[in-house]
């Protein structure tokens, strides 16, 4: 698959140092619920609450990055929290993730472990090279949404050939959403000006190793894309 991704010149131009890292595995076997994710979310869960406080989590220097992004996207991050820091927080307070499918599960997991705000895609309903740029007043129907919601000017989105994949980075398509047919995953992490490449990298291994743990298949390829690149 090609995982090719532009930028646009006024994306490029007020954030330079923006990355995402984009990872494919083929071969899938994506479930409601199994074993292995019931065990792996006990771990997970576990290891988050020794490690992270909700008191502590605004100090946190991942949270702070993408809380300060959100604000430069005219996003207030304290109503539409970034989603790692969503789930994190759900967990922290003594609640369990959505079971939505063993690959999507696995998906939260890790973004919620790593704080790195994290998407899935079906592969076989994209239509590549990618792009990041800004919306231009057009409408967008994401996961669960009842009618399309109208994007301004403002807000970043990432895109294929012919559709609108993500609100960036928090709100996904409904049109290319992972399902239980789901054989060739997509995995996107969406950075931060401040998140360096090695860490946006390492959300997306973890989230892949995950997946592969949970539903099988085999890892591809794991590439992180920017200017840098």
């Amino acid at each position: 698959m090609q995982t090719d991704v532009t930028w646009d010149e006024e994306a490029l131009s007020k954030f330079p140092e923006l990355a995402i890292c984009i990872g494919t595995i083929s071969g899938v076997h994506n479930e409601k619920d199994n074993d292995q994710l019931r065990r792996l979310k006990k771990t997970v869960y576990e290891e988050a609450k020794a490690k992270y406080s909700v008191e502590a989590l605004k100090n946190n220097p991942t949270v702070r990055a993408y809380r300060d992004f959100y604000w430069n996207l005219d996003i207030d991050p304290t109503k539409t929290r970034p989603s790692g820091e969503a789930l994190l927080r759900r967990v922290l307070n003594g609640n369990e993730l959505p079971n939505i499918s063993t690959v999507v599960d696995a998906y939260n997991l890790a973004s919620m472990e790593t704080i790195v705000p994290i998407s899935g895609f079906d592969r076989d309903q994209l239509n590549p090279p990618f792009h990041v740029r800004f919306a231009k007043n057009e409408t967008f129907i994401g996961i669960g949404m009842d009618k399309p919601m109208l994007l301004t000017e403002k807000m970043l989105v990432l895109t294929d050939e012919k559709q609108i994949l993500c609100v960036y980075p928090y709100r996904d398509s409904g049109h290319t959403k992972i399902t239980l047919r789901t054989q060739k995953p997509v995995i996107i992490g969406y950075g931060a000006p401040v998140i360096g490449q090695e860490q946006l990298k390492a959300g997306v291994e973890r989230t892949m190793e995950y997946i592969k743990r949970v539903s099988g298949g085999e890892i591809e390829t794991i590439s992180v894309f920017g200017r840098f690149t």
